[in-house]
């Protein structure tokens, strides 16, 4: 089979919705597949406003018209609901080429937390972007179910994985920082909920992995917080595990990879109980969910560091790719030759 995969969201930018697309092609690759990616590096691009590592496609649309055309895959995935992923819509349509969509970032929050927008406006996009692909792929059932109250329809599960060989209890001493150390890791920014995570009245050590656009201000609101910015591989890892809890103040993600790298390095959660970790976390063994996310934090701190290792252990990339392929919107021919099981899906 030969795969596009359509994506705003790509290298050099660090993201939950890069490392799924990343892990996901080398699963694919390995089972003899070839993917081609087309991202925002093969064209001219523009710093998104109150966002700038985020770059956009400038007048995409002939250059992915033109590069789909030469490449005439097999099947057609749009990640992101980008200017790229708008210019590969058009071009399915206009070929009458089936196509699949994911809904990796809750854009509509996004957009109203930088602002003025109504989350009804926004919606509407949504359905409209959406609405027109053969599935659109969620990351978790309580996502299924707030898209469908929102009038989105063809809505199939793709779950995510986590590398547990990476992400691994390493121990403690990696930090030599007063304890108990609450991490927050992943893209410093408003939607994110930092802001909620640093203000938090907690002893010990508030620890920030990460960088993004609110990372400069923060900095200068809670001075006593640490602030190590990028960290990547096995020195990410270590950051993870040598932490006590893992802190997750976002409310609008829709699943939050992070929750299960630091259940594989053996770290609890405490998360508010939203779509993403109502999912992903088992309540009172591998994370505490609460809306007082100060006593979700001190109460997390009890909790067995082997059951969220156990737990993370259940989730691998393989499965998340089977399920991914399963959903590809795939000519029925080819189906038949290549893909007999995806016949179940239609």
């Amino acid at each position: 089979m030969k795969l596009a995969i359509v994506t705003d969201a790509w290298l050099p930018q660090v993201n939950g919705v890069v490392r799924t697309l990343g892990e996901t092609i080398r699963e694919i690759e390995a089972e003899g597949h070839e993917v081609n990616v087309i991202s925002p590096a093969d064209f001219r691009t523009i710093p998104c406003p109150t966002y700038p590592e985020i770059r956009l496609s400038l007048l995409p649309g002939r250059k992915v018209a033109r590069t789909l055309d030469a490449l005439a895959p097999d099947a057609v995935h749009i990640a992101t609901e980008g200017p790229l992923g708008l210019a590969a819509r058009r071009w399915c349509l206009r070929s009458s080429w089936p196509f699949t969509t994911a809904y990796h970032t809750r854009f509509p929050e996004y957009l109203r937390a930088r602002a003025p927008i109504p989350l009804s406006v926004s919606y509407a996009m949504v359905r409209w972007f959406h609405g027109r692909a053969t599935h659109t792929l969620v990351t978790t059932p309580s996502m299924r179910r707030l898209l469908e109250s929102k009038g989105v329809g063809n809505l199939v599960l793709w779950g995510r994985g986590v590398d547990t060989g990476l992400f691994r209890p390493k121990g403690k001493s990696f930090l030599k920082l007063p304890r108990p150390v609450w991490l927050y890791f992943g893209r410093v920014s408003v939607e994110k909920g930092v802001e909620q995570f640093l203000a938090l009245e907690l002893p010990g050590t508030k620890l920030v992995v990460g960088d993004g656009p609110a990372t400069e201000s923060l900095k200068h609101r809670f001075p006593e917080a640490v602030f190590a910015g990028y960290r990547h591989g096995e020195e990410l890892a270590s950051y993870i595990s040598a932490s006590d809890v893992f802190v997750f103040p976002s409310r609008t993600d829709t699943f939050g990879l992070v929750l299960l790298e630091a259940m594989a390095c053996g770290v609890p959660v405490a998360a508010y109980p939203v779509a993403g970790p109502i999912d992903v976390v088992q309540q009172d063994v591998t994370g505490v969910l609460r809306d007082d996310l100060c006593a979700a934090a001190l109460a997390a701190l009890k909790l067995d560091p082997g059951a969220c290792r156990a737990h993370a252990l259940r989730h691998s990339w393989k499965a998340a790719t089977e399920q991914f392929l399963s959903h590809l919107a795939i000519p029925a021919p080819l189906n038949a030759v290549r893909f007999p099981c995806l016949e179940s899906n239609r």
